[in-house]
């Protein structure tokens, strides 16, 4: 590779030239600074069937202090002594990072995160009439009142608060902005996320929303943004290109339903699209999504963006032949970044029913086998019966059997 690099193609990644066009970029109005607030340890923990001990949230906070996360949610202590015990234990632990907690809009449990020694709270409050109603079964201005106090109380406290209006995107326009206008003007907030609960805001419609919410009311923004329609990702970096300061999301974007927002995927866009390091350690994101994993005793799928564990092998024949005539000249030629940028290796050449010539060339020369063209071919042709056969890829040995069988007939 030459030494003419560009925020698009460096010597770790090769995006698109699109997205530093003159035109594109001027729409950008990127924070001076953007952090990254965890939730797995709270919404992650939210998906049917995860349970975290109070033991496994204190290992989990130490690798993403480790991987250099910001914020950490470290849990709602309302909700059992054993989450009490995971926040004053995360609390106390002398992380780099902040350590918020999750509560309701309610004065006990303002006061059970003021007890756990965290540094700031997240403050929950139903924003959509229909869910205060329906959900709750309270009145508009119910909510209203508990919002004002709460926000009040954790202030008092010595709290940052950041005032989070669940379902936020769903409540008409008018209600959102009386909840959030009562709490700045009685209550108090220090930053306001921007709550898509189920997912549903659309691309198209961030910018406005952040754009209304900052120039409604002026603090910092959060988003917090659900993955139901799979926007997620997108939502969160046009939010951040339009302002907002701090993403809220999750360890491979564990969550409810369909799940948070990965934070990892928004981290590596932010770096390799956008030329933006926010100080994350992204070769740590993959050790950090398998630990979860284990933890969770949720399975992440192979080709999951960022960490999954076959992003990096290359079955087919064609991308196959482009590893090995680019690599040794520039190996961002066939990915769009490089393995070991997030934790990983390759690419990894391997054995399959999509194979052509240079996939088996690559398995002779790691176990050592020459042959001729025509027995190449041969051992090409069984490579694909066998991996037809079995549904699956074959393995150096594998390949050793097939070459022995051909080579020594």
């Amino acid at each position: 590779m030459t030494d003419n690099r560009t925020p698009w193609h460096t010597d770790r990644w090769f995006t698109s030239p699109w997205n530093h066009d003159d035109e594109v970029a001027a729409a950008y109005a990127f924070p001076e600074q953007i952090q990254i607030h965890d939730v797995t340890l709270r919404d992650g923990e939210q998906q049917a069937s995860v349970v975290f001990t109070a033991d496994d949230k204190v290992r989990i906070a130490e690798r993403l202090a480790e991987a250099g996360i910001h914020r950490i949610e470290a849990g709602l202590p309302a909700v059992s002594e054993a989450d009490t015990e995971a926040v004053r234990r995360i609390a106390g632990m002398g992380l780099p990072s902040q350590v918020y907690a999750f509560s309701r809009c309610i004065v006990d449990d303002v006061k059970r995160a003021v007890d756990c020694g965290v540094e700031g709270v997240v403050l929950e409050i139903p924003s959509s009439r229909h869910l205060i109603e329906l959900g709750y079964g309270w009145s508009v201005e119910r909510a209203l009142e508990l919002s004002v106090e709460a926000t009040n109380c954790a202030h008092d406290n010595g709290l940052s608060v950041t005032f989070f209006p669940i379902d936020a995107t769903r409540a008409s326009v008018d209600d959102y902005l009386a909840l959030v206008d009562r709490v700045a003007t009685d209550g108090h907030l220090d930053a306001l996320a921007l709550v898509d609960t189920f997912g549903v805001l659309t691309p198209h419609a961030v910018e406005r929303f952040v754009r209304v919410s900052r120039e409604r009311f002026g603090v910092p923004l959060e988003t917090h943004f659900h993955m139901d329609y799979g926007l997620g990702v997108a939502n969160s970096l046009i939010a951040i290109a339009a302002g907002a300061s701090v993403m809220q999301g999750t360890v491979s974007g564990l969550g409810e339903r369909a799940g948070n927002t990965p934070f990892e995927e928004v981290v590596l866009a932010l770096l390799t699209m956008y030329d933006i390091d926010i100080g994350v350690r992204t070769e740590k994101l993959t050790e950090l999504a398998e630990f979860v994993a284990d933890l969770s005793d949720v399975r992440q799928p192979s080709n999951r963006p960022v960490t999954g564990n076959r992003l990096f092998d290359v079955e087919s024949g064609i991308i196959a032949t482009w590893v090995r005539n680019a690599r040794d000249v520039d190996r961002t030629e066939v990915v769009p970044y490089l393995p070991e940028l997030v934790g990983q290796s390759g690419p990894t050449i391997v054995l399959g029913k999509g194979s052509g010539v240079d996939n088996v060339a690559e398995g002779l020369e790691r176990i050592g086998v020459e042959v001729t063209a025509e027995q190449g071919e041969e051992i090409l042709q069984r490579v694909k019966r066998r991996s037809l056969q079995t549904k699956g890829l074959l393995d150096d040995d594998d390949l050793r059997e097939i070459a022995t069988e051909v080579v020594g007939r």
